[in-house]
Parts: structure tokens; sequence; C-alpha cells
């Protein structure tokens, strides 16, 4: 098959070298000139990933256009804060039941949107669109170590398609009908990562970082079941297992922003150092879209945010978690 995959990140370029290994004919979109001529010359993303020889199959290029032509599927691979402006782009270029998966995970600062909902807005036609999630490091998942994923849409067939297009040995892919509830996953473990980061940065231990986790997921599943989410799919891949991973790993770029924040440092400092996005950075604020609309209690949401946006210094916010009212465990589902 002919698959596009616009972005050339770190994860568009693992999602990339899993649909060649499948044996499908890859466009790679990317905005960066040397990237180009890097995976057309020598089979390397110079940016990302760089030292993995990537699949013959692929080939990159600079056009929508080009990456499109002949294309029998689409996958997302942008910041989330470009998702609209992607759509936008690809309007006119792809047909009303081309498919799509959106791989990129955030919410849409002004609207409260989520990535499939604002490609529904601007092309129509949900039915063949997914969206893709799951605690897939990209660093792993080029090199095949086994992974597990979701696809999640609003219609079966198109779920079992992109499910067979990305499977392999390595790659485990699992089916979803609840979109809303893997997007809010996706978005919201990057806050949590942050704050686990800023624990382990200010010095406080494995306990401080567990009760982070869990109490993150508590508060992701109150925003998931209030949005229209299934709150077991918070205890699925794309909920506790991209927790996990995200909070947990070395490979987490937001657990490294949150721990460099801890020791001084700022959200330029990370893109400077690491030419990536923490995508928990600006989702720490678009959620709050999505809290006030729902009144639902984000606590470690807000204090993560008033740490990267309001200047909050990490060791006198400490205070507005531990000296909250005590409660059952579980309340708001």
């Amino acid at each position: 098959m002919n698959v596009a995959v616009i972005g050339a990140g770190s994860w568009g370029t693992a999602l990339a070298q899993v649909l060649g290994g499948n044996g499908n004919d890859v466009r790679l979109w990317a905005r960066k000139p040397e990237v180009v001529e890097g995976v057309n010359a020598s089979h390397r993303n110079v940016r990302y990933l760089s030292d993995v020889v990537l699949d013959e199959r692929i080939r990159a290029t600079l056009s929508y256009e080009d990456a499109l032509a002949g294309a029998q599927a689409g996958v997302i691979v942008t910041p989330s804060s470009l998702m609209r402006e992607v759509a936008q782009k690809l309007d006119g270029l792809v047909d009303p039941d081309f498919p799509l998966i959106i791989c990129s995970k955030g919410v849409e600062e002004e609207s409260g949107l989520l990535p499939v909902e604002v490609f529904e807005a601007e092309l129509g036609n949900p039915g063949r669109l997914a969206v893709l999630s799951g605690p897939n490091h990209a660093e792993e998942v080029i090199r095949g170590i086994p992974s597990g994923t979701v696809v999640a849409s609003p219609t079966e067939a198109t779920a079992m398609f992109f499910r067979d297009l990305f499977a392999s040995e390595t790659f485990r892919t699992y089916i979803s009908d609840d979109v809303c509830g893997v997007e809010l996953c996706a978005a919201f473990k990057n806050v949590i990562a942050i704050a686990v980061g800023l624990s382990y940065g200010i010095g406080y231990g494995d306990n401080t970082a567990a009760m982070l986790m869990t109490r993150g997921l508590a508060e992701m599943s109150r925003l998931v079941v209030r949005a229209g989410g299934q709150a077991i799919t918070c205890m699925g891949l794309a909920g506790t297992g991209d927790l996990i991973a995200t909070c947990t790993s070395e490979h987490s770029r937001n657990r490294r922003f949150g721990k460099l924040l801890a020791e001084g440092g700022t959200l330029d400092d990370f893109t400077a150092q690491t030419h990536m996005v923490a995508e928990g950075a600006l989702a720490c604020r678009t959620i709050a879209t999505l809290s006030a609309q729902y009144q639902v209690e984000l606590p470690i949401t807000d204090v993560v945010r008033s740490i990267v946006w309001e200047g909050a210094d990490p060791r006198d916010v400490v205070g507005d978690l531990t000296g909250r009212p005590l409660t059952t465990e579980f309340y708001g589902l």
C-alpha cells in the first residue's frame, strides 16, 4: 500500500519505519530540507533517531502534494498546535473517504477540541478518521522492541483497517471505539509526566512519583468520563500503559522537561536542547479549557500549569497539593 506520513519528527519517523517494514511504500512529509535530503540520500533522519537506518521503502518530501500523490491512507504525526493548519492543507488534496489516522497528542487551546474533532470540522466524514495512542516511545518502536498500541475510530471498519496496516510481530495493535477517551488520555498523561519529572528534580522519590501517577490517573478518569469517554479506557494501553511509560522512562521528553524545570530551566531551554516539543507544556494549559467546560477538578494539572506558564516555584506550590482536604480515593466518576 502507498501511505503518506505527515510529520518527520521522532514519532513520525518511527511509524514510517513500522509501515515500511510491513511492506508499504511510505512518503514522509518533512518541514526541514536537510531531513528530506538525509532520508533520500542515506536513509537516515539527520535530526531525529539519526542512528537508525530507515527502510528503503521510505522516501521523504517537502511537498504535501507529493506525499499524498497515489496514497491510500494518511498518517498525521505533527505537533498538536498545528492540527488545524495541517487539516486545512489537506483539504482539496484528499477525497472525502480517504482514511486518516491521527497520532498527535493534545487539545486545541481556544476551542478545547481534540485533534480528531479538528479534522472532522475541517474535512468532514468522521467515519474515515482514527487515532493511535499507547505506551510507544519512538526510540524503541523504531528498533522493533515489542510494543502495544490502541487504534480508535467511531467506525469499526476504519479501526480494523489501520489496525492491520500497522500491526506486526513487534507492534501489537488493538481497536477501540472510544476516540474521546483515547485522545484525552494521550494528552493528559504528558501533564502528569511533567509533574513526576518535577518531583524527582526537587529531590523527592519513588513514593511521590507513584502518588502523582495514580492521582493523575484519577484526574484523567474524571475528565474522560465527564467528556463522554469510557472510564475503562483509562485502565488500558492508552491510559495507564502510556502513563507508566511516559512517567518512568528515560526516553520521556515530558518527564525530562519537568526535571529541567525543577533545576531552573525553561521551556525554551528544553526546546533548544532537544529540538522536540514537550506536548505536556501546552496540554496543561489547553486542558484547562476542558476543566472549565466540564467543571472537573484537576489539581495536579493546575499546579503544573502554574509552574510552566505562570512562573511559580515548584517548591512553593507543593503545599497546594499536600494541603488539600482529605477525601475518598475515587470521586467524580
